[in-house]
């Protein structure tokens, strides 16, 4: 059907390659970019067959990034690089005319700060251009997002409660380790909780509220509400809502951990100086933590990531939980990483298919759960992340 590009090797951009290599019918030409070239090489040698080509770019460059849009001329970028980089990639889309897809919204290399605002700002460029934007198609956000429309679509007349519970049941067997980019993934557990209630946005001390929680297949885990990004998109798309919130289960060990960096000052964003050089402490601690995209081998155990939703259907109260359960053995047997790049990357890749189909395809900046949930929801079946319903069950929430 055509060409796509994938921006970003680490652990999602391996496993959203892998995918494309599987679906030869939809995506016909697949180039993988990263600063680091020999990343994307290893993966495409990996894939084989030499259907996939490489290149580097700096993402951070627009320069650099159009000149390779323009040189390969794909109609989709695949964004699975880092946050930081969305605006640039979007601003390099817009001028070699390319479309756009992401699965994590934009956040300021200077402020933990995740927030839609800066690539909602783009919708009347990318409407003007005829270009479509797709963003957070990755689990959460992304399947979270989908399966929210999916149940506003067929199960209830009115959602009033959201809670996105997101399990890590896995054993990596490290003391200290994040599934997925140790920079990003610590902002986003440090900063204080976030929810949404009664028409306003609810601040909490970081892991102030938790409780266990049951998870099919794994049992309790004690979750924490955490703010995560997609409840800003969902809140806005669905005004029915009078209570939305995030869940994360974290061990008492990773905990433990968190607290000590922090309190020593590795988790700090800001510049220090070490010995006549500037260095950001976390950059620092990413670069002696273990590589999440090494994570994978030894990794054991499973995902379980769902949403537990109440509302009214027909005038009556009903509830209706909708989550997926991963294996991170599988996932690592298939695609050589661990179950938390496999369910962000299969997603991207599914949403890539559903532009290239023609299904989630207009002239604008938009969420996924603005598009037609239904066959995303199919193709999820399909490709590796099964769903499962429960309707009227305990919520527990």
């Amino acid at each position: 059907m055509g060409r796509v590009l994938i921006i970003g090797a680490g652990g999602v951009g391996t496993v959203v390659a892998h995918k494309v290599a599987q679906n030869r019918d939809v995506f016909t030409e697949v180039m993988l970019a990263s600063r680091t070239k020999s990343k994307c090489d290893a993966i495409a040698a990996q894939i084989g067959g030499g259907f996939i080509k490489t290149a580097q770019v700096d993402a951070d460059n627009v320069a650099e990034l159009v000149a390779l849009f323009n040189d390969f001329k794909p109609e989709l970028v695949i964004n699975v690089a880092l946050p930081y980089q969305d605006l640039t990639i979007m601003d390099a889309c817009l001028e070699a005319g390319v479309n756009y897809l992401d699965t994590a919204n934009y956040e300021p290399k200077e402020e933990a700060k995740f927030e839609y605002g800066w690539q909602w700002a783009y919708q009347d460029r990318f409407k003007q251009a005829g270009l479509t934007a797709i963003l957070g198609c990755g689990f959460d956000p992304g399947v979270t997002s989908v399966y929210t429309a999916y149940a506003a679509k067929h199960h209830f007349d009115e959602i009033h409660y959201l809670d996105i519970v997101d399990c890590n049941a896995g054993d990596h067997g490290k003391a200290f380790a994040t599934n997925f980019n140790p920079e990003i993934n610590i902002r986003e557990v440090t900063q204080k909780g976030k929810y949404w209630e009664n028409g306003q946005w609810v601040i909490t001390e970081p892991h102030e509220i938790h409780k266990p929680l049951n998870y099919p297949e794994i049992g309790p885990k004690e979750s924490y509400v955490i703010y995560h990004e997609e409840l800003e998109s969902l809140v806005k798309n669905f005004p029915t809502l009078k209570r939305a919130r995030f869940w994360m289960t974290f061990g008492q060990e990773y905990l433990t951990h968190l607290r000590v960096i922090q309190n020593i000052g590795m988790a700090r964003i800001d510049t220090v100086m070490y010995n006549g050089v500037e260095i950001v402490p976390i950059q620092f601690l990413k670069a002696v933590l273990p590589n999440p995209g090494d994570l994978g081998e030894n990794y054991t155990g499973w995902t379980s990531i769902g949403c537990r939703i109440k509302g009214v259907k027909d005038g009556e109260v009903k509830t209706y939980y909708v989550y997926n359960n991963c294996s991170h053995e599988a996932a690592y047997k298939e695609t050589g990483t661990q179950g938390v790049s496999y369910t962000t990357g299969v997603p991207a890749m599914i949403g890539a298919m559903m532009f290239m189909k023609g299904i989630w395809k207009k002239a604008g900046v938009y969420n996924v759960e603005e598009f037609n949930p239904d066959p995303f929801m199919d193709e999820l079946n399909k490709h590796g992340l099964p769903w499962v319903e429960i309707h009227n069950g305990d919520l527990e929430l």
